[in-house]
């Protein structure tokens, strides 16, 4: 999806010195599908060829307690039902069989703010449940100027936090650049899925990707059995007896312990039972792992999870509603897990969309892409409830929602007041940040 502003270092074997080329053909790496499975050597590579003194003992700017993580609904989700604005006219002449019922007729939508006219989709109880208990967040009409209605590209835009810069990897992976020194930890950021997300992709660090935790595993033994007890011995010491510490064969030794050590961590602590019971789906299994994670103590500062689907062009409602059931379901299972395991007070989540639908329903029975749409921030340490004002439906930017609050803005919030990060170096300019914490 991201071929164009891949910033994955060379790996081809002109590039690589021998003893490397060697082993990463020979396989001391992790098994994974994701398209990042040479992380771990690009990480300490990386390291490795850093002046003499660049590196920093103390990392500034890591809030160690602190987790954000980041859930992606890829399609384009449609905001206008999801935060049902069911007071007004307009949305009911726009939808005239999308459009959702006020929430004391049958089948309408749950009661969010009666002045305002302000509901959920029906499938929301899970988030209706966080709005009530003060753990949830309503941003309205989150956009950018001059909005891009193809998938690739505004997804793009959200990941790399930049409407017009392109190849600049993405805004996570940037914070964690500035954040980290040159010097993060391998579980730095975690991804769950095929392939890394753009947004994760720094210039020196790349997240660990996988997809599910039997695939995540170091894969040495498979290759020989001397491995396996020749790298158990590695484990035990910290190294391989009679290998200089300063050799190059040392600095690969400590690269596959970092992927033997993580990998085996990981799968430890995904492998315990959650604390309270998560609903079937997709969305809720990369959730629950990521709770695991948060609970076994990770040192990790960023999760990404997503869910696809949302690209509801025709017959939306059954589609829509089955996808919105996932999500209010998940977050508020994720949630409660957290609450339990007394990590609420660490873990920020924010979820969000490449945009939102049109304002009109189309003929065949769903909605085309739109532009601004609402985001969702969940945790115990947001400022609940609904923020920000809702866009006009009247006056629209040929047919779509007029964005209120620049996403970036949202980032800067998450950046310097959760995170403690610089976030004009972050996001390439100074954007006013969104007031998202209690105070």
């Amino acid at each position: 999806m991201h071929d164009d502003h891949d910033t994955t270092p060379d790996m081809s074997r002109e590039a690589l010195p021998y003893s490397r080329r060697l082993f990463i053909r020979q396989g001391i790496a992790l098994a994974s599908l994701s398209a990042t499975v040479p992380w771990f050597v690009q990480r300490s590579a990386g390291a490795a060829m850093l002046p003499e003194g660049s590196l920093v003992a103390s990392r500034p700017g890591v809030r160690e307690e602190r987790v954000l993580v980041v859930v992606q609904l890829g399609g384009g989700n449609d905001g206008l039902n999801t935060v049902v604005p069911y007071g007004l006219d307009a949305y009911h002449r726009a939808r005239p069989v999308l459009g959702l019922k006020p929430p004391k007729e049958t089948g309408g939508a749950l009661e969010l703010d009666a002045a305002r006219g302000l509901g959920l989709h029906p499938n929301l109880e899970g988030l209706k449940d966080l709005h009530d208990r003060g753990r949830l967040a309503i941003l309205q009409g989150v956009g950018y100027p001059n909005p891009n209605r193809s998938h690739f590209t505004s997804m793009d835009i959200w990941h790399s936090a930049s409407p017009t810069s392109r190849g600049r990897g993405g805004w996570l992976g940037r914070y964690f650049d500035h954040a980290c020194a040159g010097r993060p930890e391998p579980e730095a950021g975690v991804a769950i899925g095929r392939e890394a997300p753009l947004a994760m992709l720094g210039d020196e660090t790349k997240p660990i990707t996988f997809e599910t935790e039997e695939l995540f595993r170091w894969s040495g033994s498979d290759l020989h059995p001397l491995l396996a007890a020749r790298y158990g011995e590695a484990s035990r010491i910290g190294r391989l007896d009679g290998v200089p510490e300063d050799s190059q064969l040392a600095f690969l030794t400590r690269t596959a312990l970092d992927a033997q050590v993580s990998s085996d961590r990981i799968r430890a602590a995904v492998a315990k039972p959650p604390l309270v019971r998560y609903p079937q789906g997709n969305l809720a299994r990369q959730l629950q792992m990521v709770a695991a994670m948060i609970r076994d103590g990770l040192r990790t500062r960023v999760y990404y999870v997503s869910l696809g689907g949302f690209d509801t062009h025709a017959g939306q409602a059954g589609t829509h509603g089955n996808l919105l059931r996932q999500v209010g379901g998940s977050l508020q299972a994720f949630q409660a897990d957290l609450e339990a395991q007394g990590n609420d007070g660490r873990v920020v989540t924010m979820v969000f969309s490449e945009f939102g639908r049109r304002v009109r329903q189309n003929a065949s029975g769903g909605t085309d892409h739109g532009a601004a749409a609402p985001m969702f921030l969940v945790g115990s340490t947001i400022r609940p409830g609904v923020l920000g004002e809702h866009p006009s439906l009247e006056d629209l930017d040929d047919g779509d929602l007029r964005f209120g609050i620049d996403f970036r803005s949202v980032y800067a919030g998450l950046l310097e007041d959760w995170l403690d990060a610089p976030s004009a170096a972050v996001l390439g300019g100074t954007f006013r940040k969104a007031s998202l914490l209690r105070t």
